[in-house]
């Protein structure tokens, strides 16, 4: 208990409380988003095509985030676009980037002159180093997405779910499918300081999944999602910080432990119900 008390005054461990719970917000709803509309695969794609972008950004001396955010965006409007024109199978092209942009990142950073950044950061997420900018930028995102889904809850539904059904309601889908992916595409760039490139699906999915066990509506798994992604976010951060673990495995091992839990409750109830 007093370890617990001692790291809440340490402004660092402050700082990554409120990374832990607003990447919790921004990947509770959005995740909700992708694996409704089952994309968690062009999510992975996104994700790991902006490790070319921290690559470069090294190599011109530029932000590290800034880079992968462009590089996210560039890739999530590439292959909403090539796939909408049927030019190239979608999982091609996700396929293609995902390889690509991983080879760009390494490529650049091996070329950058003088000291090579270490690569651990950016793969595996260090959430003891996010700065107060970051934390701005996160609460400017969870602020948009909010509103965002808020405003366009039933234009987001329907295109969540069927895009077909939401042209007949004369929906503006392709205008809808863009802003969506940007901000899929920015959601993935702000969890990898918390958890890294190669654990960020993870916290777009896993959430989601515990939350689908008990509800099925919409709105209630945003809700659901947007709660048990922080819990298990601030779970797993004080759970690494007491045990001395690596931050963004910890909180993914705490969010699979949650499941586990949640799905073991559930068929127990199912089984209980039938005997009844």
């Amino acid at each position: 208990m007093n370890s617990i008390i001692e790291l809440l005054g340490y402004d660092f461990f402050q700082k990554a409380i409120y990374a832990s719970l607003l990447t919790g917000v921004i990947c509770g709803i959005i995740g909700t988003y992708i694996v409704a509309k089952r994309i968690v695969f062009i999510s992975g794609g996104i994700t790991h095509a902006s490790f070319g972008g921290i690559g470069m950004a090294y190599y011109w001396g530029l932000s590290p985030i800034l880079g992968a955010t462009i590089f996210a965006i560039a890739s999530a409007i590439g292959i909403q676009s090539i796939s909408e024109n049927g030019k190239l199978r979608e999982d091609s092209i996700i396929g293609i980037l995902w390889a690509a942009g991983m080879a760009i990142g390494i490529l650049f950073i091996f070329l950058t002159p003088g000291y090579a950044p270490n690569l651990m950061t950016y793969l595996f997420g260090s959430i003891l180093t996010v700065s107060y900018t970051q934390i701005y930028l996160m609460i400017s995102l969870v602020i948009i997405v909010i509103t965002i889904f808020s405003i366009f809850y039933r234009p987001i539904f329907y295109i969540a779910f069927d895009n077909e059904y939401a042209k007949t309601h004369n929906l503006p889908v392709k205008t809808f499918n863009t802003i969506l992916i940007c901000l899929v595409a920015l959601a993935i760039v702000q969890s990898i300081n918390v958890i890294g490139i190669i654990l960020a699906i993870a916290y777009l999915t896993i959430p989601q999944a515990i939350a689908s066990l008990y509800f099925k509506d919409f709105k209630t798994l945003l809700i659901a999602s947007a709660i048990i992604c922080p819990i298990g976010s601030i779970i797993g951060l004080f759970t690494s910080a007491l045990l001395d673990f690596p931050s963004g495995a910890t909180i993914i091992m705490v969010f699979v432990i949650l499941y586990l839990m949640a799905y073991s409750i559930n068929f127990i109830n199912i089984i209980i119900r039938k005997k009844s």
